[in-house]
């Protein structure tokens, strides 16, 4: 996992104050990353429009002309002129060379967004709408110097942003890049140093919030062949009225390595060979799965649900219900809750006294999770989304593998199944909703099928053959 930043300002200044660096040398490793992207993936005298604005965004793309301008076709477009002092010392290179000025946005194999990089925070003028506008139309290949024109602190288009397919950053990597809002805009994040190492530009700097990566997965491979279904865990999944919400749940923690399902209520369905029913909780139950697929909640489940103490993850119609709250007064217990936006803000609303709805929460998703945890700090919670969010305490990680393949119906439920399996095996609530998003994220990413065709079981049998993908990497 790598950590992410709110602000990489300070991170700069400690290289000009501690290494003795300047402005002039992160500048040009800046530069230079997104040269090497571009050697790298693009043939020599393709042709590359460079859009750089006034500040020191557009310094890093006018240092970038100067770099490539022998090698490929550049033209350099500085539609509003300069303004910072290291735009003006770049523009006075860069004119001593055969380098091509245009007034005007051109079609171009690659175009390069300097326009605005980090920090934006206030909304983009008319005259730099339209330039997204018209940068928009051109069928080129589009990078972003930093951060795509139109991001702001938050990782929200003020009001519009360009549309990028790779987004090469600086430094290190920033929060704003990894919300719902941007996550169509940045597309491929590539971090590239500044003259020192990672490692030297982050240290003393230390994040509690992180990006997760596919390496993080690790999976409840079996590797003892000397035990039996006991020792893998019993998992309750508490089922409703829409009872093949539940039903889904059981299959896919079946599916993640928990030795016994048991399916709690009513059921009218036929259930699998392979799943357990009884109308009350078994007596070696280890996790239970609560929620999905509920409309009503009988009091006597409630309290059985509640009087336990196995550890339990929460999901759907529990956070539109009060009953919520009896779950979140019991501290000595691990809990993850599973809410999307709108059952986030249902839950908010109960326990929290400043009103929130969907489109504030969207808009600051960071900040809202920061908030929630810090009066809730023994409960893991996971904000689904195109970039789920998992949190507890002070401590917090973005799975940024979320993709259109998961927008259907039962994902959700399939998600419970697999972190309620792995709380029945022991792992903690803050693992379980870790390891149980990557799952889920990588599984769908296994899909092979159409964008818009996969099933809930579909995404089941993906999980339940990663053991076997990750072992041919």
């Amino acid at each position: 996992m790598q950590p992410l930043y709110k602000s990489c300002y300070p991170l700069d200044q400690r290289c000009y104050d501690d290494y003795a660096l300047t402005e002039d040398i992160l500048m040009e490793h800046a530069a230079s990353g997104m040269a090497n992207y571009i050697r790298a993936n693009f043939k020599p005298k393709s042709s590359i429009l460079i859009v750089s604005g006034v500040g020191n965004n557009g310094a890093d793309g006018i240092v970038l002309a100067r770099l490539l301008q022998s090698e490929y076709d550049v033209k350099l477009y500085i539609p509003f002129g300069v303004r910072s002092v290291m735009a003006e010392v770049q523009l006075e290179r860069v004119q001593c060379l055969d380098i091509e000025f245009v007034d005007e946005v051109q079609e171009a194999d690659v175009v390069v967004d300097a326009i605005f990089g980090a920090g934006l925070s206030r909304e983009l003028d008319e005259k730099t709408r339209k330039l997204i506008v018209q940068l928009e139309k051109l069928n080129s290949f589009k990078i972003a110097c930093d951060v795509p024109t139109g991001i702001d602190v938050d990782g929200n288009p003020l009001p519009m942003a360009l549309f990028c397919d790779v987004t090469i950053t600086m430094g290190a990597l920033k929060e704003c890049l990894y919300s719902d809002m941007a996550k169509d805009y940045v597309g491929e994040v590539i971090c590239v140093d500044l003259g020192v190492s990672h490692e030297k530009y982050t240290i003393g700097f230390k994040s509690n919030a992180h990006l997760l990566e596919e390496s993080d997965l690790k999976l409840p491979i079996r590797t003892k062949a000397n035990s039996h279904k006991g020792n893998f865990g019993h998992l309750a999944v508490m089922v409703g009225e829409k009872e093949g919400a539940g039903i889904m749940s059981a299959m896919s923690a079946l599916r993640f390595g928990v030795g016994l399902v048991t399916v709690v209520g009513e059921v009218e369905s036929s259930l699998p060979f392979s799943l357990m029913q009884d109308i009350s909780l078994p007596n070696n139950t280890t996790a239970i799965a609560f929620g999905m697929g509920f409309l009503e909640f009988e009091d006597e489940m409630v309290e059985e649900v509640l009087e336990s103490q196995a550890p339990v993850v929460l999901d759907a119609g529990v956070f539109s219900n009060e009953i919520i709250l009896e779950f979140l007064e019991q501290r000595d217990r691990e809990i993850v809750l599973t809410p999307h936006p709108k059952e986030f803000v249902n839950l908010w609303n109960m326990t929290i006294d400043s009103p929130l709805n969907i489109a504030i929460l969207q808009a600051n998703r960071f900040e809202k999770v920061r908030e929630f945890c810090e009066l809730f700090p023994h409960v893991t919670l996971l904000l689904k989304g195109a970039n789920m969010i998992i949190a507890q305490d002070d401590r917090l990680f973005v799975n940024s593998f979320g993709s259109a393949k998961l927008s259907k119906g039962g994902s959700g439920d399939v998600l419970s199944g697999l972190i309620g399996a792995l709380l029945a095996q022991g792992y903690s609530a803050l693992n379980s909703a870790i390891q149980g998003s990557l799952a889920l994220t990588m599984g769908a990413k296994a899909y092979s099928g159409s964008s818009y065709a996969m099933l809930p079981t579909d995404l089941i049998e993906e999980i339940a053959k990663l053991e076997k993908d990750s072992r041919t990497i």
